[in-house]
């Protein structure tokens, strides 16, 4: 699948042995500790190609499906940008009301349709386990970008490389989830992701979200630990990593629950005044009101910088599978 290159610039050979060429992104449970670094080293040479020259044509001749049966801005728009900075080109379909879905065509239909065009295929959906099942049918890779309340990969992908660049390192911090940790399929994926890493794992919410038996069990499985809490200012001294996250309407089909509970926890600088001055706040976005704008001005915020992160580790990901990291 080598691409003719119409630039003067010197174009890396094929690289079919990175052990991620033609392979699905399905599950963190995929990137093994080699992996790990294979794909953070790519993305800082991904990032230092979009500071020098913005765009490349690695990916010239390649297309890639953006394929979303729930809403996205910031996952579906780097995916997008990560492919055109590439070279490659697009076809997104962000509303899938306007496809033949609407007709009742099956997923299994649909990526089959959609490989006959494109090289790659990236997947949201709103039921748990239907990237794997796309996997099942497709014989073009299939890149998992959130299934229901099940994984979030490439997320747990970017915030890992977040931590390390912030931080110097993975292991051995103090990881704070704070939110909601029942529906909230970025810190299930990132806390699978930290396992075995010597990380102590606080998990603060309201009981009716608190992490799900399987995060807990596999956490203690790996031999790591952790803790409960209703009361961030229980743990917000010690934290290395604090993980916010929304509570998500779209998932509760009671109301009256997520009024309940929406509000529960506000980060304000006044907070902040108790947490360590080398720390870092992440969120994977949208916020609704849990992180105030006026924390947006402390250094220790990284969301933004968290979100610039995941067009470099996408662009990585897109030239793995495609095989030309």
């Amino acid at each position: 699948m080598k691409a003719r290159s119409t630039s003067d610039r010197p174009r890396p050979a094929d690289n079919t042995t990175n052990g991620l060429y033609g392979q699905h992104i399905l599950s963190v449970r995929q990137f093994t500790p080699e992996v790990l670094e294979y794909i953070f080293g790519v993305a800082d040479e991904m990032r230092t190609l979009v500071e020098r020259f913005g765009s490349a044509d690695l990916l010239q001749g390649q297309i890639m499906a953006n394929l979303f049966y729930e809403p996205s801005t910031r996952t579906s728009s780097s995916f997008m940008a990560a492919m055109q900075r590439l070279g490659g080109q697009v076809i997104p379909i962000n509303s899938v009301k306007f496809s033949s879905v609407s007709k009742g065509e099956s997923l299994a239909d649909t990526v089959r349709t959609l490989e006959c065009y494109a090289d790659v295929i990236v997947l949201r959906h709103y039921e748990v386990g239907a990237a794997a099942e796309a996997a099942r049918w497709a014989h073009k890779p299939i890149i998992n970008a959130g299934d229901g309340v099940g994984e979030h990969p490439t997320q747990a992908l970017l915030d890992a490389y977040t931590i390390r660049r912030e931080l110097g390192r993975l292991d051995n911090l103090t990881v704070a989830m704070l939110g909601d940790l029942r529906f909230g399929r970025t810190v299930h994926s990132l806390t699978r992701l930290l396992l075995r890493r010597g990380i102590t794992f606080r998990f603060v919410s309201p009981r009716l979200l608190r992490m799900p038996d399987e995060i807990r069990q596999e956490v203690t499985g790996a031999g790591d630990t952790f803790t409960e809490h209703e009361d961030v200012h229980e743990i917000i001294g010690e934290v290395d990593v604090l993980y916010v996250t929304r509570v998500q309407k779209e998932r509760f089909t009671d109301l009256a629950e997520y009024e309940r509970v929406k509000d529960s926890y506000i980060i304000t600088p006044e907070l902040l005044r108790e947490a360590k001055e080398q720390m870092i706040v992440m969120h994977p976005l949208p916020r609704v009101g849990e992180i105030t704008y006026e924390v947006d001005e402390d250094p220790r915020a990284a969301y933004f910088r968290q979100m610039q992160n995941g067009l470099y580790i996408r662009m990585a990901l897109l030239a793995a599978v495609l095989g030309r990291a």
